[in-house]
């Protein structure tokens, strides 16, 4: 039976790339050692969601692992030697907030944690494609250099200007601009990631996300942006907006459609690619915007404060261009608007809060 190698499969999309890939038949390898709790508290463990992967799928296999352990990870390596058909690293220190408190953590999770997984897969099974879940902070904050019109609720892009129409590219540079400590680990994994694909001749894809969410999100303030905006808004909880006046634009996709976008690559790989991924002009709000809507959905007015300086690094205004992804994969379609998404993840901390 061909077998799948997970990293972070107590995360968001971890865990729904395991569930996409056991109901296709695969047996699941599924590495996470449950640190965001240590990055974000025990709110945001992701305990719950791998024992309920134990439970749900008997062709789930969980290793309790640090991805900067080589021989740990080797060990998952080696128990399904000559049947790993694909590995999806999702394993992440996710926040440029946490990134600064320590940098030496931050660093070798996301970049040497990185360049384990890759040099155990060009080991073991150099046939299989490598996805990599990267970040649209890669790009640092050169976003916040384009031409934005303040509106009302939102800021916008100069509808001018050639990313007014489908978002950012591909093609916006990396350089000289401040990507914040988290941005630079990130940066130094999505270009070995680029590298394996383009020196050995691997099958590997960097995905830069934009906000990825879902109700198996485990939001927290640093990390987690709907998800945790819509459990404020359930619990009554108190929420910041910091800075841009609170019209700061995001992108946001379901996890299910990320997803999507794996099986899709695992299916006809590529070497060495790289896929802006996110809601594009399909689905994309302001904070304002967000907070509005969840307070439709949750049926109350929410608890906010507004603290006028702004994240190292956050972007403005960011909507993701997908039309690279879709001109190489051209039946990939959403599956989820942002209403949708909202109301996903209501439903689920009614369930969970």
């Amino acid at each position: 039976m061909p077998a799948v190698v997970v990293t972070g499969s107590g995360g968001l999309i971890g865990a729904e790339t395991v569930r996409r890939f056991a109901r296709e038949g695969f047996t699941v390898a599924g590495i996470d050692n449950d640190m965001r709790a240590y990055f974000f508290g025990e709110e945001a463990s992701t305990r719950w969601a791998s024992d309920r992967l134990r439970e749900e799928f008997p062709e789930y296999r969980h290793y309790d692992a640090d991805i900067r352990d080589l021989d740990a990870l080797e060990r998952a390596f080696l128990d399904f030697d000559g049947d790993i058909a694909l590995v999806v690293h999702t394993a992440a220190q996710p926040s440029h907030d946490w990134a600064a408190k320590e940098p030496i953590t931050d660093f070798t999770v996301n970049a040497n944690g990185t360049l384990n997984l890759l040099e155990l897969t060009r080991r073991h099974c150099p046939d299989a494609p490598f996805i990599f879940t990267s970040t649209n902070k890669v790009y640092g904050d050169a976003p916040n250099s384009l031409p934005l019109v303040e509106r009302e609720d939102r800021w916008e892009v100069d509808p001018a200007h050639p990313y007014a129409e489908h978002g950012i590219d591909e093609s916006m540079s990396i350089d000289q601009c401040k990507h914040s400590v988290f941005g630079a680990s990130k940066v130094a994994a999505d270009v070995m990631v680029q590298e394996f694909g383009r020196y050995w001749g691997m099958k590997t894809a960097c995905f830069r996300g934009g906000c990825l969410t879902g109700p198996g999100h485990s939001g927290a303030e640093l990390h987690g942006f709907l998800a945790y905006l819509m459990k404020c808004a359930v619990t009554g909880r108190e929420y910041r907006i910091f800075g841009y006046k609170g019209k700061q634009v995001r992108d946001n996709i379901h996890s299910a459609d990320l997803v999507e976008c794996f099986y899709q690559f695992f299916k006809s790989p590529r070497q060495g690619e790289v896929y802006n991924m996110g809601g594009s002009r399909h689905s994309n709000c302001s904070m304002k915007e967000a907070i509005r809507l969840c307070e439709e959905i949750a049926g109350k007015r929410m608890n906010t404060a507004y603290v006028d300086e702004n994240r190292i690094g956050d972007h403005i205004w960011w909507i993701s261009d997908v039309r690279r992804f879709r001109s190489h994969y051209p039946d990939w379609r959403y599956r989820y608007n942002l209403r949708g998404i909202l109301e996903e993840i209501y439903y689920g901390l009614e369930g969970r809060t």
